[in-house]
C-alpha cells in the first residue's frame, strides 16, 4: 500500500518550483522539479491536504490559487524554515525545510492577501513618490529663478506674474 501523502513543502523559485511530500511520519514519499505552469496539475490531482510555503513576494497569488483547490496553505516567515534546513542551502532542500515547518506547533504565520489588498497601499506610495518628485522640481526651479534674481513666495502656486504665455 502507497503511503499517503499528508504534508506538502513547495520552494518557490524564478523558473523552477520543488515540491516535496511527506506521510504523517514525516517520511518524504514525494520529491518533485517542477516547472511553474506544472504544479497547479500536479496539486489538483492530489487529495487535499497542508501546504506550507515560504512568504515571498509571488507566494500570495500561489497561495490563492492553491486555496481555491481545497487545499489548506499555510505560510511561513523564512526565519522559521531556516532551522529546519539540514545542511548547504539549495530550492531542493527548502522545499524539504519548509514541509518539517508544517510540522511543528503553530507558530506565526503570514496571511494570505486577497486579490485587491495590495492596490490601495500600492497606490499611496505612487502618491507619495509623485509629491515627492514635484517638491524636487519646484524647489530646483526656485533655485534656478533665484540664480536670475528672481525671488518669489514658497510653495506649489505660482503668481500670476510668472506665468509665461
Amino acid at each position: 500500500m502507497k503511503p499517503e501523502m499528508r504534508l506538502r513543502g513547495i520552494a518557490m523559485a524564478q523558473r523552477v518550483l520543488h515540491a516535496v511530500g511527506m506521510d504523517e511520519r514525516g517520511k518524504i514519499v514525494l520529491r518533485k522539479r517542477l516547472s511553474r505552469h506544472d504544479l497547479m496539475p500536479l496539486l489538483a490531482k492530489r487529495p487535499a491536504g497542508r501546504i506550507g510555503v515560504e512568504a515571498c513576494g509571488g507566494a500570495h497569488d500561489w497561495a490563492r490559487r492553491v486555496r481555491d483547490q481545497g487545499h489548506a496553505v499555510k505560510r511561513m516567515a523564512p526565519q522559521f524554515v531556516k532551522p529546519s534546513v539540514k545542511s548547504h542551502k539549495n530550492d531542493r532542500r527548502d522545499a524539504e525545510a519548509i514541509a518539517a515547518a508544517v510540522t511543528r506547533p503553530p507558530r506565526r504565520l503570514v496571511p494570505i492577501k486577497d486579490v485587491d489588498q495590495p492596490d490601495i497601499p500600492a497606490l499611496q506610495r505612487v502618491r507619495e513618490r509623485l509629491i515627492g518628485e514635484r517638491t524636487a522640481l519646484i524647489n530646483a526651479g526656485q533655485g534656478l529663478m533665484q540664480a536670475y534674481g528672481i525671488v518669489r513666495p514658497q510653495g506649489a502656486a505660482l503668481p500670476r506674474c510668472c506665468y509665461i504665455w
